[in-house]
């Protein structure tokens, strides 16, 4: 796995098109295609990106339609095309809700997916927060959090080495149930999604990953203290990659209104904003940028690659 806590700051992305709320979604994507999609990720593929990821959403209600949009792709469906189209970039989901699925459901859609991409799936987990969603499907929606927390133990045992798995949990149960194919990879890392109190004491217990969700970068140092302080107490001495989730940005001078929260300018003044991430104890960092069509994106990718990365862990 390229990400780790010892090895250079590491950078992925949120795919567009795939998820579309209004709060980050950009114009062009509403008509986009997948003749888009696969672009985007072929060149996330060749210029360096550690990651794609995919969100998940089985369906929103009409009262949050309008800021959340309605366009949700199957992560396991999308992630599965891009691992035929693409060679080495890792394949994330961010977040699967697995409360809303049986362990052993999902389990046989990731491991599926893992063996087909050559073991490139990163498995990241939340608990959701669309109640409708949850009832709908007949799940938990109160119980979530412990649910997500029985979930992920269960997962671990579904996703590992073992055709017949076994696990024994207050909801989760089996034993003496085949599942193959196997996933490639011997352990599926489990990356834990969100930023609240709960959140962060699961991805301290259980998770080989932390994914923070609407932290500023001025948040995050004491959120990763707490974290290292939670797993130390809980005896957890193998290491956990610690993400984040940058700024907008825009690699140059942009001669239109990208915001004002947006990093934009030269490449070495990004790289030199973007390493305090790395300073606080960041290991991977997820990028966005804006962009008025496709092809502007991918031109910012393969700028971002070329002229920010190398500057990273200077």
């Amino acid at each position: 796995m390229p990400m780790s806590p010892t090895g250079p700051l590491s950078y992925g992305m949120q795919l567009p098109i795939q998820s579309q709320s209004t709060i980050y979604a950009e114009g062009w994507e509403a008509a986009a295609t997948v003749v888009d999609l696969a672009a985007i990720a072929r060149t996330a593929d060749r210029t360096g990106f550690a990651y794609l990821a995919s969100c998940d959403h089985v369906a929103i209600p009409r009262r949050l339609a309008d800021v959340m949009g309605t366009v949700w792709y199957d992560p396991v469906a999308t992630l599965a095309f891009l691992a035929g189209i693409t060679e080495r970039v890792l394949l994330m989901s961010h977040v699967a809700v697995v409360g809303l699925r049986h362990p052993l459901a999902t389990a046989k859609q990731y491991a599926t997916l893992d063996h087909l991409s050559g073991g490139r799936l990163i498995l990241g987990v939340g608990a959701g927060h669309v109640k409708e969603e949850f009832e709908a499907l007949g799940a938990d929606f109160e119980g979530r959090g412990r649910v997500l927390d029985e979930a992920v133990d269960a997962l671990k045992a579904a996703l590992g080495p073992e055709e017949y798995p076994e696990f024994a949990g207050e909801r989760f149960s089996f034993g003496g149930l085949g599942q193959l194919p196997r996933p490639a990879q011997e352990r599926v890392p489990v990356w834990v999604g969100g930023s609240s109190p709960a959140a962060v004491r699961r991805a301290a217990v259980r998770g080989d990953g932390w994914l923070p969700q609407g932290d500023p970068r001025e948040r995050l140092p004491a959120q990763i203290a707490r974290l290292r302080e939670l797993r130390e107490a809980a005896g957890v001495e193998a290491p956990i990659v610690i993400g984040a989730i940058t700024e907008p940005l825009y690699v140059g001078d942009p001669d239109w209104s990208v915001g004002r929260r947006t990093l934009a300018g030269k490449p070495e003044a990004l790289a030199e904003s973007l390493r305090a991430y790395a300073a606080m104890g960041v290991h991977q960092i997820q990028v966005r940028f804006r962009s008025r069509s496709r092809s502007e994106l991918t031109d910012q990718m393969a700028a971002f690659a070329a002229e920010v990365a190398p500057h990273l862990d200077r």
